[in-house]
C-alpha cells in the first residue's frame, strides 16, 4: 500500500514536471515569434534598394579655411547633405584625397560613421549610411596642416568623396582649401 502511494505521488511529479516544461517550451516559443515578428517589421519599414532615383544634395561643396598656420594644429569643417528625394540614399563608400584628410559621417539620429581616409591609409572607405528621404546627414573634413611636415606650406586644396547608390549622381565631391602656414 505505502509503495503505491510513492508511486503515485512519483508519477504526479512527473506529470507536473511534463506540464511545466511544456509551459516554459509554450512561452519561449510564443516569445521567439514575437522577437521574429519585430525584426520582419523592421525590415519592412526601411526599403532598401540596390539604385535610387533620389539625390544627396549639398548645402555647399566648398570651404575656404583662409590661412591657417601648421603649429595651430588641426581645423575641421562640417558640410551638410540632404536626400531631397523620395527613396533612401545609401552612402556606399566615402574617402579622402589626402591622409592629411580624414572624414567623419553623421547621420540623422546623430550616429558617427568613420574615420574614412585616403585609400591605401589606416581607416575605411566603405560606409554603409542611409540617409532616408527628407533627412539631413553631416560630413565632416578634419585637415592635419602639419601632415607634411616643414615643406607643406602653401595653398592646399583637398576632397572628401562620397560613393551613393544614387542613379543620377553616384558620387559627390565636397571640398576645401587653406593657405598653409609656419
Amino acid at each position: 500500500m505505502r509503495l503505491l502511494k510513492y508511486k503515485q505521488a512519483f508519477l504526479f511529479k512527473m506529470k507536473n514536471k511534463k506540464r511545466n516544461l511544456l509551459l516554459v517550451a509554450g512561452i519561449a516559443l510564443f516569445i521567439g515569434s514575437l522577437a521574429g515578428l519585430v525584426v520582419i517589421s523592421e525590415e519592412e519599414e526601411t526599403v532598401i534598394l540596390e539604385y535610387s532615383d533620389s539625390v544627396l544634395l549639398a548645402t555647399h561643396s566648398s570651404f575656404d579655411f583662409g590661412t591657417i598656420n601648421m603649429k595651430d594644429g588641426k581645423v575641421e569643417h562640417s558640410f551638410e547633405v540632404k536626400n531631397n528625394g523620395e527613396e533612401p540614399v545609401i552612402i556606399t563608400k566615402a574617402y579622402t584625397s589626402c591622409a592629411c584628410t580624414d572624414a567623419y559621417i553623421y547621420d540623422a539620429g546623430g550616429k558617427e560613421y568613420g574615420k574614412f581616409v585616403m585609400p591605401g591609409h589606416l581607416g575605411t572607405s566603405s560606409a554603409n549610411v542611409v540617409i532616408n528621404p527628407g533627412d539631413t546627414a553631416a560630413v565632416k573634413a578634419v585637415f592635419n596642416p602639419a601632415a607634411h611636415g616643414p615643406a607643406g606650406v602653401g595653398l592646399a586644396q583637398r576632397v572628401v568623396y562620397l560613393e551613393t547608390n544614387s542613379t543620377q549622381s553616384p558620387r559627390m565631391e565636397l571640398s576645401f582649401e587653406a593657405v598653409v602656414t609656419r
